[in-house]
């Protein structure tokens, strides 16, 4: 029996490499956006339907994934959508903070709260949330999506208890830098001139960090793998840079791994 996935944020950058590597292995997809109505590559796919959501909108969330339950029997539900913010915390208004926490954190609890009903009537399913590396560990100027990720990591173990006697399971895909346009679409940076050194460090980091990225089609091979291979596993670390980081850090100890990090940022 043919499969379905339920993807959100699917526009661009991983979740549309994930939408095309599931619709190519034979599953089901279902793409959801904030503005379907402006995709052209999704749309040419067999077996690929498009629907409009805004993961900080709970009344369009409750109503899409009735749209989507509808259409199919959901077996994952693949939480994607999500943007860094990145500045120096003081810095940072109050609406900014709470469109990260509402885009990263609120979006992916309140989609997965909404599919729990149908995961449990039919005893079955797989909820995985992106992740990162940063929900792992800190970098200088990203206190607030560090939070955000640092969170789902946290909330996605606690919910691996509750979820299990359904038959429902949980995972987290965790990668490293992505070699796509998240940078120009997905990233926004609060400057600030009293930061500007750590500022600039950071850009040389970045800069550092995004020659050994992953492309969008390696993680997304990591997303198929946790949702199929059936294991009792939670976290997923995707990419070799990834690995390569949090392999460094269990080797030297947290401490000594901050100060490693302080060090290249003269912090």
């Amino acid at each position: 029996m043919q499969k379905t996935i339920f993807i959100t944020g699917a526009s661009s950058g991983l979740g549309k490499a994930t939408a095309k590597l599931f619709q190519q292995a034979g599953w089901n997809v279902i793409a959801t956006m904030r503005h379907p109505e402006n995709e052209t590559e999704l749309t040419e796919l067999e077996n690929v339907t498009l629907l409009k959501l805004d993961v900080t909108d709970p009344p369009q969330i409750k109503e899409t994934v009735e749209k989507a339950i509808s259409l199919a029997k959901i077996d994952v539900v693949f939480n994607n959508a999500g943007y860094g913010l990145m500045g120096a915390f003081e810095t940072l208004s109050d609406d900014r903070m709470l469109r990260q926490i509402n885009t990263n954190l609120l979006g992916v609890l309140r989609v997965t709260q909404a599919f729990i009903p149908h995961f449990r009537a039919q005893q079955s399913g797989l909820f995985i949330s992106t992740t990162s590396i940063g929900g792992f560990m800190g970098f200088p100027l990203h206190s607030m999506y560090h939070a955000t990720k640092f969170a789902l990591e946290g909330w996605s173990e606690s919910m691996s208890f509750e979820l299990k006697k359904f038959g429902i399971a949980i995972k987290t895909v965790a990668p490293g830098g992505i070699a796509t346009d998240f940078v120009s679409r997905s990233l926004d940076m609060n400057r600030s001139s009293d930061y500007e050194d750590i500022e600039n460090k950071l850009f040389e980091q970045m800069d550092i960090m995004m020659q050994s990225a992953s492309t969008a089609e390696q993680i997304a091979q990591v997303v198929y793998e946790a949702a199929t291979d059936n294991k009792d596993q939670i976290r997923y670390l995707a990419g070799e840079d990834a690995n390569a980081l949090y392999k460094r850090r269990l080797k030297i100890g947290k401490e000594a791994f901050r100060q490693e990090i302080a060090k290249q940022f003269e912090a």
